[in-house]
């Protein structure tokens, strides 16, 4: 693949995830506001109905995806040395994963249980 063809993708890519971020960042903070003070086990109530798991599960996807690939055109702008970026770019992307793992695991907790 050529780069300005992984460019185009990384371009469209950025925005669709920006166009996503809209609509499920305002379901986050509704869902993180609606349930501020509230009692552990409502908020375990609230991660158990089957919309508010999928909805939570995309914005955290969608969010970590849309970090990765700014930060990506982040370092691929500032830093020079080549090892220096593949190893940046290594971590920015490892860093991503562990973060959406966790945050995959925390919410599968809560709906199954535990």
């Amino acid at each position: 693949m050529s780069p300005d063809k992984s460019g185009t993708r990384h371009f469209w890519q950025q925005r669709a995830t920006a166009i996503t971020n809209v609509p499920l960042v305002l379901f986050l903070l509704w869902f993180i506001v609606s349930h501020l003070g509230a009692a552990r086990a409502d908020v375990v109530a609230s991660v158990q109905n089957p919309i508010n798991a999928v909805l939570l599960t995309l914005s955290f996807a969608s969010i970590l995806w849309h970090m990765r690939l700014g930060m990506e055109m982040v370092l691929e702008d500032y830093v020079q040395d080549e090892r220096m970026l593949r190893t940046s770019l290594l971590l920015n992307t490892l860093f991503t994963a562990a973060m959406a793992l966790a945050a995959l695991y925390a919410i599968l907790k809560m709906v199954f249980g535990a």
